[in-house]
């Protein structure tokens, strides 16, 4: 089903309420969580804007920071485990709550009327100009073009999955949406819709589907607990892990490469499973190769550089820097000191934020920021947070 609507948001505070966590990294859950703080962002005087702002989360708001010094301009406090991401625009971050997707104005530090409500909020994309939203309660998507967002709620095209669940999706230059497919208990591939919403393509071969990157000319990768399934010219390709079980859940694409960078867990068994390889899938030659970076990392460890090569915050403390095309890692960035990731997803572990030329790196330890070129590996800027962080985001073309 495909429907476009558009609407005004009204000015106003609203009561903030707990943010949930999901059954899996990417959703929300309302379980045990406590009564939301009121929104401190009352009418008066306006807020100096900020610029090129970031947005830290922790345990009950959010730190709006200076994109240049890593200073707090703003505390937003929101009750419960939040989640942050960029929206498309140079000043909105998307925020999920137990009630939906939230709007927050980074710029001028201020969460907005607009919402895009649904149980369970997941994924956000963002593509050719398209912000995505997938609801995991629903199996709704919506799209809009995020620089809208300036005058309100944007016009949405939306699309209603067969059936809730867990899931991605991404929306094309030419208005194709590929979407994931599958159920509350059982996730399965892809499916690919016109720009009218009609069903021109499917493919079932991707067992427990997560995660989307999108690589040079538009081609789509998606993780699959025994490889990628790739979407290119109109047509799928599977490309299967080296072993029995090799689940790719979390992927980083750039324009400028057909090499997609994902995660690699072989341990179908471990409780929590530490890998220390990472997959470079070639979309051109349909090849992935395995790298082994003789240290831990997370699924907030993963992004791309300026120039494409492929960024990982090791648990060793530093940025590894990977040339795609050679299939190494060509230097190492002192970013932190040695950590472990936590049994529990959701508390707080150290996370890689990339803009531009700059990487930006918590370190929940120490509760500090740190901003690095990525050419020089220099700190740029250094700050200490009252409480510590979670996520990081920010404002993001």
């Amino acid at each position: 089903m495909t429907t476009t609507t558009r609407s005004r948001a009204a000015a106003g505070v609203t009561l903030l309420i707990a943010t949930s966590l999901a059954l899996t990294a990417c959703g929300t859950d309302t379980t045990d969580k406590p009564a939301a703080k009121e929104n401190q962002n009352k009418p008066g005087a306006p807020a100096k804007p900020v610029t090129d702002p970031l947005v830290a989360t922790y345990e009950g708001g959010f730190y709006v920071l200076d994109g240049r010094t890593l200073k707090v301009v703003k505390d937003i406090p929101m009750a419960g485990f939040n989640r942050v991401n960029p929206a498309g625009d140079d000043r909105h971050v998307i925020v999920s709550t137990s009630e939906g997707f939230r709007v927050m104005d980074a710029v001028d530090q201020r969460l907005t009327d607009t919402e895009f409500k649904g149980p369970k909020p997941g994924h956000v994309v963002r593509h050719a100009d398209r912000t995505v939203l997938f609801t995991d309660g629903t199996g709704q998507v919506t799209s809009f073009d995020p620089h809208d967002l300036a005058g309100g709620k944007p016009a949405t095209t939306t699309y209603t999955s067969a059936a809730p669940h867990h899931g991605v999706a991404v929306e094309l230059k030419d208005g194709r949406l590929v979407s994931t497919l599958g159920t509350e208990e059982k996730r399965t591939g892809l499916v690919v819709l016109g720009k009218d919403r009609e069903e021109i393509a499917r493919n079932e071969q991707c067992p427990g589907v997560h995660g989307e990157a999108t690589a040079k000319d538009e081609v789509v990768v998606v993780g699959c607990e025994d490889g990628v399934l790739v979407y290119k010219n109109g047509a799928f390709t599977k490309v299967k892990s080296p072993t029995a079980y090799g689940r790719i859940g979390n992927q980083a694409g750039s324009d400028l490469s057909p090499i997609v960078l994902g995660d690699f867990k072989k341990d179908k068994d471990a409780e929590l499973e530490r890998p220390r390889q990472v997959s470079l899938i070639n979309t051109i030659t349909g090849k992935m190769n395995l790298l082994d970076l003789g240290t831990s990392y997370t699924f907030r460890s993963l992004a791309r550089g300026p120039h494409a090569e492929g960024l990982v915050l090791g648990t060793d403390g530093r940025i590894h820097v990977i040339d795609p095309e050679a299939g190494k890692v060509t230097r190492t960035i002192p970013a932190i000191g040695t950590w472990q990731e936590p049994l529990d997803w959701q508390q707080p572990r150290p996370a890689l934020f990339v803009r531009d030329h700059t990487a930006y790196v918590t370190d929940p330890a120490t509760k500090k920021i740190h901003a690095v070129d990525i050419e020089t590996g220099k700190e740029l800027a250094s700050a200490t947070l009252p409480a510590t962080p979670n996520e990081i985001s920010g404002v993001k073309h």
